[in-house]
C-alpha cells in the first residue's frame, strides 16, 4: 500500500518572500533598552548577549551559567557553547528574579516563556520605540556584526554564535563591507 514514487519529484519549490534581516542600529539598541524593563529587556540582553536563537534562549536555565558565562546546547544544531557574558548581560542577569528555574520564566514560574509571550513582549517595546522592521532573530545578526566590527575572525565570532563560518559570512556581510571600506579609504590618507 505504500507509494513507490515521490509525487513531489519535479514540482519547484514555491519562492516565498525572503526576510532580508539587517543588525540593529546602536541607536535602536539604546532606545530598547531604555524603554525596556523585565523579562522583554532580559531576553533582549540574553539574545544580545549571546547571540544564540530565541528558542536557545528561551530554555536557558539559571544552572546553566559558569564562571562568568552560559552553557548552551543548540536545539537546531546540536552544539554545545560556552559564551562568556557581555558586562550588559552580567549586569541584567544581576538584576532578573530567579523565580524558576529557567531564566525567562512564564508567568507562574512553572516552565519556560512560551515563544509567543517573549515575541509580543519585544513586539511592544520595538513599536514603542519605532523598531518594528527588527525583529528579536535580527539580535543575532546584531551579536555577530558586533564582534565583526570589532575585528574578530570568523571562527571568534563562531565560538560566540554557534555559527557556521558560512553563516557567519552572511550574517556579517552587510557590516564586512563597511569595515572594509574604510580600512580601504584609511590607507588611501
Amino acid at each position: 500500500g505504500m507509494v513507490s514514487e515521490n509525487p513531489a519529484k519535479g514540482i519547484k519549490q514555491v519562492k516565498g518572500e525572503t526576510i532580508d534581516r539587517r543588525p540593529w542600529p546602536a541607536d535602536l539598541v539604546k532606545a530598547y533598552r531604555d524603554a525596556a524593563e523585565g523579562r522583554a529587556l532580559l531576553v533582549f540582553e540574553l539574545c544580545l548577549g549571546t547571540g544564540q536563537r530565541i528558542g536557545d534562549v528561551l530554555k536557558m536555565r539559571w544552572s546553566d551559567l559558569e564562571n562568568g558565562g552560559i552553557n548552551v546546547r543548540q536545539n537546531k544544531t546540536g552544539k554545545t557553547l560556552w559564551v562568556p557574558f557581555t558586562k550588559t548581560l552580567r549586569a541584567t542577569l544581576e538584576a532578573a528574579d530567579r523565580r524558576s528555574v529557567f531564566i525567562l520564566t512564564n508567568e507562574r514560574a512553572t516552565g519556560p516563556w512560551s515563544y509567543r509571550g517573549a515575541a509580543q513582549a519585544v513586539r511592544k517595546v520595538r513599536e514603542e520605540i519605532g523598531a518594528e522592521a527588527y525583529d528579536i532573530h535580527a539580535l543575532r545578526h546584531t551579536a555577530a556584526s558586533e564582534l565583526c566590527t570589532l575585528g574578530l575572525t570568523d571562527e571568534e565570532i563562531a565560538s560566540v554564535t554557534g555559527q557556521s563560518m558560512a553563516m557567519v559570512a552572511h550574517y556579517t556581510a552587510h557590516v564586512r563591507q563597511k569595515v572594509r571600506a574604510l580600512k580601504a579609504q584609511e590607507r588611501r590618507l
